[in-house]
C-alpha cells in the first residue's frame, strides 16, 4: 500500500507559530475544563456534610479502573442561557462512553455539585444527542441521578421537546438496550420519569427522592400535608409503591449494585469471537499535528499530513488522486479498523463532488465506515463552476453522504463554511461521532465575506430607492457583520451549540478515531433481542 511521504518542516518559523497558536487554543479549553471542576470541588464540605459522594467520586466508583473516559459535550451550553460566566457550562450534566465490568457503556451523572444539577435547554439537547448516541451504537445506559430538574426559567423551552427524552428511553428499553439508574437525591417532576423509564432502578436510603410533585407544591394543589419520605423517600418506592427494585445504603453502595446488574447481563456473550487486531504505528509523530494547520485560514496546506499521522504505517490509498486535486480520498487502517476517508485541499469543485459521491458509495457498498476531515471553504464558486454543474454534482454528494449506511465519523480540523459543512458530514448529515479541533471554524461564510455581501447588497438598495450611498454607515454595517460572524464561528461557540461532541487535543485524534471504530464495530455486529414495548413495571 502507497506510504504518504510527509514534507512538513517540523523545524520552521511557521511551524513553531502555527504550534503555539494551537497550544493556546487547547489551554483555553482545559482551563474553562478545570473553571467547572473547581466549582465542582467547591461543594464538597456540603455534600459530605449530607453524606454524600461528588458527582464525579461516584462516576470515578462506577467505571472500571484505568478505562478510558470519552467525555462528550463537557462544555454544552458554555455562555447561553443563564450561563453569564462560563461556571454551568455542561448542562448539568457529565457523560461520556466508558467500561463498567467489561461493558462499553453510555454514563450520564446529574453534576448536582454545580446549581444542583438544574437542565437548560441545553441539557436537554445533550440529553437528546446523548441518547441517539446510545440508539445508534447499541450502548447501555447508567445514569446516577440527583437533579434539582428543569430550570423553570426557560420552561418553555425545555417543556415539549423534553417528551423526546422519555420517548427516547421507552425505545432504547423496546429495542433492548438497558438502562439502569441509580437515584442519588432528588428527581422531581419530569425528572422523576427519567428513573421511572429505566429497566433498573436503584435508590438510596434515605436521600433519593422521588415525586411527581413534591410537598410544597401537593400542599398548594390539594391541600394535603405529607412529609418527603413518606411521599416520595427511597423505602416507600422500594417496600411500597414497587418504583425502585433496589434499595443501597449509600451513594457508593448504590454504585456498586449498578456494577453488579450489568455484570449480571449476558451483554458481552451475545457478541461473536474476534481475532486479535495488531498494526503498525505512522511513521511520523502524532505531536507534530499542532503545527501543522497555520493560523491564518486562508493559508493552504495538505489534508494528506494529516493522514500521514493518523493511518496505520502511514499507508494511504489514494482514490482518483489524478481527478481532482481539492477534494482527497482513499483507503487506510487506523488502529487495525478499515475506513474510507475524505479530506479537502480547498473548495469542493464539481470534479471533486463526483469523485467524492462516488468513493462514499463504494465505501457504502463494502460496508467500510468513513472519515471526514473538514478544512473548505464550501464549494467552489463563479460563472465556471456553475456551467460545470457544481450545484448538481454538489447535491449529489450529499445524497451519498445522507444516504450512506455506514457509521460516519467526523472531525473538524480547520474551516468548514457553507455547503461544505453539510457534504462534508457536518451536524446536520448525522454523523455517528463530530469533534472539532480547538482552531477550527464553523459558519455559513468567513465574516468578512458576510460584511462585503451585506455591504454590497445594502448599497444596491440605497441606490435603487435614489439615495446617496452613506459610506459611514456601509463601513460601520460591513463591520460589524464580519465581527458578528466570526465570534458565532469559533469552536468555543460551536460546541456550545452542540455543533459537535467536544474539542478535543488535535494529538488524540489517532486515539479517538480508533477507540470510535471499535464503537461502531461492536454496534455493527451486536444482535439485540427487541421487543414491541419497553419493559413496564406491574
Amino acid at each position: 500500500m502507497p506510504v504518504i511521504e510527509s514534507r512538513l518542516d517540523g523545524h520552521g518559523e511557521d511551524f513553531a507559530r502555527h504550534r503555539q497558536a494551537m497550544l493556546d487554543g487547547l489551554e483555553q479549553i482545559r482551563r474553562l475544563e478545570r473553571n467547572l471542576l473547581d466549582k465542582a470541588d467547591g461543594a464538597r464540605e456540603k455534600f459530605a456534610r449530607r453524606g454524600q459522594l461528588l458527582p464525579r467520586e461516584r462516576l470515578n466508583l462506577l467505571l472500571d479502573p484505568g478505562a478510558p473516559f470519552l467525555e462528550l459535550a463537557s462544555l454544552a451550553g458554555y455562555k447561553l442561557h443563564d450561563d453569564k460566566d462560563g461556571s454551568l457550562a455542561g448542562g448539568g450534566l457529565i457523560a461520556g462512553i466508558s467500561h463498567v465490568c467489561g461493558v462499553r457503556v453510555l454514563v450520564v451523572v446529574n453534576n448536582s455539585a454545580i446549581k444542583g444539577g438544574i437542565i437548560s435547554p441545553s441539557g436537554l439537547k445533550k440529553t437528546l444527542r446523548l441518547q441517539q448516541i446510545a440508539l445508534e451504537n447499541k450502548l447501555p445506559v447508567i445514569t446516577l441521578a440527583e437533579s434539582g430538574g428543569a430550570n423553570l426559567h426557560y420552561a418553555a423551552e425545555i417543556f415539549v421537546e423534553g417528551a423526546r427524552s422519555f420517548a427516547n428511553q421507552a425505545r432504547m428499553s423496546a429495542m433492548g438496550l438497558p438502562q439502569i439508574t441509580v437515584v442519588h437525591g432528588s428527581a422531581t417532576a419530569g425528572g422523576a420519569y427519567q428513573p421511572g423509564l429505566s429497566d433498573y432502578l436503584v435508590v438510596v436510603r434515605g436521600k433519593a427522592r422521588l415525586f411527581l410533585a413534591g410537598p410544597p407544591l401537593l400542599k398548594a394543589a390539594t391541600g394535603e400535608v405529607a412529609s418527603d419520605e413518606e411521599l416520595g423517600g427511597a423505602q416507600m418506592h422500594a417496600q411500597v409503591a414497587g418504583t425502585a427494585e433496589y434499595l443501597a445504603e449509600n451513594d457508593a453502595d448504590g454504585v456498586r449494585i449498578a456494577r453488579e446488574i450489568i455484570a449480571q447481563l449476558p451483554w458481552n456473550q451475545r457478541l461473536p469471537v474476534t481475532p486479535a487486531r495488531t498494526w503498525t504505528e505512522p511513521l511520523y509523530p502524532i505531536e507534530e499535528l499542532l503545527g501543522l494547520i497555520p493560523d491564518d485560514p486562508k493559508k493552504p496546506y495538505d489534508v494528506r499530513e494529516i493522514v500521514a499521522r493518523l493511518a496505520d504505517g502511514s499507508n494511504f490509498l489514494e482514490f482518483k488522486a489524478e481527478f481532482d486535486a481539492q477534494t482527497i480520498c482513499g483507503h487506510l487502517q487506523i488502529q487495525g479498523r478499515p475506513c474510507g476517508l475524505i479530506g479537502n485541499n480547498g473548495p469542493i469543485t464539481p470534479k471533486g463532488a463526483s469523485k467524492a459521491a462516488q468513493f462514499i458509495q463504494l465505501c457504502d457498498q463494502s460496508r467500510t465506515p468513513l472519515v471526514f476531515l473538514h478544512n473548505t471553504t464550501g464549494f467552489m464558486v463563479g460563472t465556471e463552476a456553475e456551467q460545470q454543474g457544481v450545484i448538481k454534482h454538489g447535491a449529489k454528494m450529499i445524497q451519498a453522504v445522507a444516504n450512506a449506511r455506514v457509521p460516519k465519523l467526523t472531525l473538524v480540523v480547520g474551516g468548514s463554511y457553507g455547503a461544505g459543512n453539510y457534504a462534508m458530514c457536518g451536524r446536520g448529515l448525522d454523523p455517528r461521532f463530530i469533534f472539532a479541533w480547538p482552531g477550527s471554524r464553523t459558519a455559513v461564510m468567513g465574516g468578512a465575506q458576510a460584511g462585503k455581501v451585506l455591504r454590497i447588497v445594502t448599497e444596491a438598495r440605497q441606490l435603487k430607492d435614489g439615495l446617496v450611498p452613506d459610506a459611514k454607515l456601509l463601513d460601520g454595517l460591513e463591520q460589524l457583520t464580519a465581527q458578528k460572524l466570526d465570534s458565532q464561528s469559533t469552536a468555543l461557540y460551536g460546541t456550545a451549540n452542540l455543533w459537535d461532541d467536544g474539542l478535543i487535543d488535535p494529538r488524540d485524534s489517532r486515539t479517538l478515531l480508533g477507540y470510535l471504530l471499535d464503537i461502531c464495530h461492536e454496534a455493527e455486529v451486536r444482535q439485540l433481542h427487541p421487543n414491541s414495548f419497553g419493559v413496564a413495571r406491574f
